[in-house]
């Protein structure tokens, strides 16, 4: 695929999409939003494909929202702001791996909760607003000590968009997250990691080689099979009872016994080697 605003690699099982806006810090646009989103939707449905890095080009992520785009909709030019439709169907959920949760996510970036890769979000620089948010619907988040962060809504007149108003309570809880909203002040990486906002924060020569290792595990080591089900199930716990999602699990613990990943996860185990999943079928 030719992308205008984003770069897309692919080796070893790990699919790398790169905001590549390195004069505007990654600002965020509809065209960006876009093709972010046509290529989650392929690598998603790529069989080759084991794990999604999102990254940034450049010194910073993504600052947010593009300022040009800004100042259309305050001039009223609202329409701008909006996405459209991809080229490439929206992966349709295997009603056999796990709980769906489409039915209780929706909005801009609820394809990544359904999406059966885990997707990591790499925040290489600074990251504000939208491209903040952005990061809360990945499954993991690594960044460097120095990189800088801002929910920057309150200082636009803008509110907590997107979901992050129920999202960032989840992650941090409420006092932290009315902090981080109302006061729209900067902190860095380190204060991310010690607040929960993000996995781990690293030396910014240490980042790169983190997320390499960390992805090469995941593609080498763990069933695909189990990850999008645990990814299902941990978004659906959202609005179950416990015993809803115990029941669920359960279920899921007995259908997993029968299929081919659970074996070759015993015999390499056994076997003292590097497991070969399958993560299809059984």
């Amino acid at each position: 695929m030719n992308f205008k605003e984003i770069i897309v690699t692919k080796a070893n099982g790990i699919t790398k999409i790169i905001l590549n806006r390195p004069d505007k810090l990654n600002a965020w646009t509809t065209v960006m939003g876009n093709e972010v989103k046509e290529a989650i939707e392929i690598a998603g449905q790529d069989k080759e494909c084991r794990c999604i890095v999102v990254t940034g080009s450049g010194r910073g992520f993504c600052a947010g929202a593009d300022m040009g785009n800004l100042q259309d909709i305050s001039d009223g030019e609202i329409g701008k702001e909006i996405e459209v439709d991809i080229k490439i169907k929206p992966y349709q959920a295997d009603k056999n791996l796990g709980p769906q949760i489409l039915e209780n996510f929706e909005g801009r970036f609820a394809y990544m909760y359904n999406c059966p890769k885990p997707i990591i979000a790499m925040i290489n620089g600074a990251c504000a607003g939208i491209g903040l948010i952005f990061t809360l619907y990945a499954d993991l988040r690594f960044t460097t000590n120095e990189a800088k962060f801002t929910t920057a809504f309150a200082s636009r007149g803008l509110i907590a968009e997107h979901g992050i108003a129920w999202l960032l309570p989840r992650l941090i809880g409420e006092a932290k997250a009315l902090d981080l909203l109302l006061s729209a002040r900067i902190f860095k990486g380190a204060e991310a990691e010690s607040l929960g906002l993000v996995n781990k924060s690293l030396p910014v020569e240490e980042l790169e080689n983190f997320v390499n290792n960390y992805t090469k595990h995941i593609a080498e080591k763990v069933s695909p099979r189990s990850i999008t089900i645990m990814k299902r199930q941990i978004r659906a716990g959202y609005s179950q009872t416990f015993s809803k999602s115990l029941e669920i699990a359960d279920k899921e613990m007995f259908l997993s016994f029968e299929q081919d990943d659970f074996k070759e996860g015993v015999e390499s185990f056994v076997e003292n080697r590097a497991p070969r999943f399958r993560g299809v079928g059984k």
